[in-house]
Parts: structure tokens; C-alpha cells; sequence
């Protein structure tokens, strides 16, 4: 009898039902609930830990792909959420979880396609979390169309005033960022549409192909860009910090490996050296040619959960789970780990 079973009969309970027999809907519910404790500690003021899970487990289930995904990966990027403080896949636009295809390792060597979960800042999530700094009075990001009146001035005496057009504003031209300082100054930045298509395009040319969320969603990708610009201005929390390391990841194509981090969530350490920073030429996010040993080292860990550590029961079966679904066993993966 398994030390589960024992327990459950000492305690006058249930047996708990294995890990692997539940299906990936079950799975993500159980182990949410389990680490509720811990999700609730991250967690700003303004959410609880009930409505963020009940709002991942929605996202789990009216999204189907994002089931069939590596189990620890979702959680991860569930607690990458809670820790910034933005509820993920709601009409607030925040933030989104997105199936993202990686190729990686296994403890053999072996390389393998996984279907991860990659978390996607929207542009009001960056402009909410560039709000909690404290020092910022309001942020704001616009479209300018070719019929909006609109002038543009750098120099001693800077200004920029948008008018938009009341009818047909025509094509979209530029798009811009403002914000409010606490100490009463200002700064804004423009971006001509040019300019924004180029960084698209950059974008695409990593990924090797067309991106779905620039073809559909054109102006709030315009919008993010122009903020994420703009921030190298402005006095940044660490949740934004670490939610433009984890959108400059995702849009060149990076695993964010939410799965294999272990402590915390942030993706930006005590160091700064590794932090992101803003180019200076295309605004885009530069992230380090090689990380120091100690990141390379937490990347490759054996999958977990970003915060969150499985029990070596729950890691069996949810390994057990995977490569099943592969149509492997345990047998098969030691000869291949032989060279049988």
C-alpha cells in the first residue's frame, strides 16, 4: 500500500487519486488548490488568491490548448501572474497565457517538443504596473491617424498635442506614449508607423514566421511598443522590470522557462546586470547574448514550478503522464538512454 493510501487510512479519509490518472482540467485545478497558500503570499492587495485561480482554471478551460500544455509550465506562469499583480486572460487585457511550442532536453539528453505556457503582457498591463512605482501620476499611449490633427515638437520647448479626428480618421501614422511625473514633469515619446512595423517585422524575422497577435491586434502591439519605449524614461517598479523581460522573451521567440525557475518568480535579479534594458535605437527589449552561470544553471533544472517545487510523487506521475501521451514507457526511455 502506497504511503498515500496508509495516510488516508490513519486519518479515516479517502485515498487521493493518483496524479496521472486526472485528467490535464483536474490536474491544473489540484495542483492551483495546493499551492493556494503559497500564490496568496504573492499577491498584491488588490487581488485574492481565490479569484486568481478561479480566473486560471476558467482560462484552463475555455481555452483548450492551454490544458493539453505542460502542466508545470501553467503553473508557473500562473504564479509569474500573481506575483506582478495582473489577472491573466480577463477583459482587462493585462495579460494573457499563450500555448508556445519549445524544443527541449530531458535529463537523458534527448531533445523533445513541449507545448509550454508563455505568459503575453497586454499594453495595459504594462501602463498599470508602470502606475505602482509611485512616482507616476498618470500613462497614457494613443494611435495617431492621417486625419487627427496632431503636432509634434522637440527642443527647449517640447509639446505634443492630439486632436482626433470626430469622422474617418484614416490609416493609422505613429503611435505615442505620455506620462506624468510625480514631480510635475512630463515626458512623452513618438514612434512613426514605419518605425513600429520595422520592430514587427524584426520581431517575425526571429520568430521565422508571421506574428498572429501583431496581424490581429495592430494597434494595442503599437501601443505596448511605444510604452516599452518610452519606459527607459521613466522610474520603474520591479514587476515591470520582470513583465517587459518576460514580453521581450516572448516576442523573440524565447522560452520563458516559467517551469524550471526555482525561488521566486522574477525574472529580474538582484544584479542588474542581467535585467533587460531598452535599445536605444529600436525600443525593443535587449536580453543578454549569454546569462551568468547561475541563470544558465536555474534554466536548466529539471522542470518545477516557477516558486513551486512537486513533491517527487507528483514529478513521477506527471513524467509518467507525458510520456504516455508520447507513446513511451519507462522501458522505452532507458534503452534509448542506453543507445539500445
Amino acid at each position: 500500500m502506497s504511503s498515500q493510501a496508509l495516510k488516508a487510512v490513519a486519518t479515516g479519509g479517502e485515498p487521493q487519486r493518483k496524479l496521472s490518472d486526472m485528467k490535464p482540467k483536474e490536474q491544473v485545478a489540484y495542483l492551483l488548490d495546493s499551492r493556494k497558500g503559497e500564490i496568496a503570499k504573492m499577491l498584491p492587495k488588490h487581488l485574492n488568491a481565490e479569484r486568481l485561480l478561479k480566473v486560471a482554471q476558467i482560462a484552463a478551460t475555455t481555452t483548450p490548448a492551454l490544458a493539453k500544455c505542460d502542466i508545470p509550465s501553467l503553473v508557473g506562469a500562473i504564479g509569474q501572474c500573481a506575483q506582478m499583480g495582473l489577472e491573466p486572460n480577463t477583459v482587462l487585457g493585462h495579460a494573457y497565457l499563450v500555448p508556445f511550442n519549445t524544443k527541449r532536453k530531458d535529463a537523458n539528453g534527448h531533445e523533445r517538443w513541449v507545448n509550454s505556457v508563455q505568459v503575453i503582457i497586454g499594453y495595459k498591463g504594462l501602463i498599470d504596473l508602470a502606475r505602482r512605482s509611485g512616482q507616476i501620476v498618470s500613462i497614457a499611449a494613443h494611435e495617431v491617424c492621417a486625419n487627427d490633427k496632431f503636432e509634434l515638437v522637440y527642443g527647449l520647448d517640447e509639446r505634443l498635442n492630439h486632436t482626433p479626428a470626430m469622422g474617418e480618421r484614416g490609416d493609422i501614422i505613429g503611435f505615442y506614449a505620455v506620462a506624468k511625473l510625480k514631480d510635475g514633469g512630463h515626458c512623452f515619446e513618438f514612434m512613426s508607423r514605419l518605425q513600429v512595423e520595422s520592430i514587427k517585422e524584426a520581431a517575425e524575422k526571429k520568430n521565422k514566421f508571421p506574428s498572429k497577435v501583431w496581424q490581429e491586434h495592430f494597434t494595442e502591439m503599437g501601443r505596448k511598443t511605444v510604452i516599452r519605449r518610452l519606459a527607459k524614461y521613466l522610474p520603474l517598479s520591479i514587476e515591470f522590470q520582470t513583465a517587459a523581460a518576460l514580453d521581450g522573451a516572448a516576442e523573440a521567440g524565447k522560452d520563458q522557462h516559467l517551469d524550471a525557475m526555482e525561488g521566486d518568480f522574477s525574472l529580474v535579479p538582484d544584479d542588474a546586470p542581467y535585467a533587460a534594458a531598452v535599445d536605444e535605437e529600436t525600443g525593443e527589449l535587449d536580453m543578454p547574448a549569454s546569462p551568468p552561470p547561475q541563470v544558465e544553471q536555474q534554466q536548466n533544472i529539471q522542470p518545477g514550478f516557477a516558486g513551486f517545487t512537486p513533491t517527487p510523487e507528483e514529478m513521477e506521475e506527471i513524467q509518467a503522464r507525458e510520456m504516455a501521451e508520447a507513446g513511451q514507457d519507462s522501458n522505452t526511455r532507458t534503452r534509448r538512454a542506453r543507445g539500445e
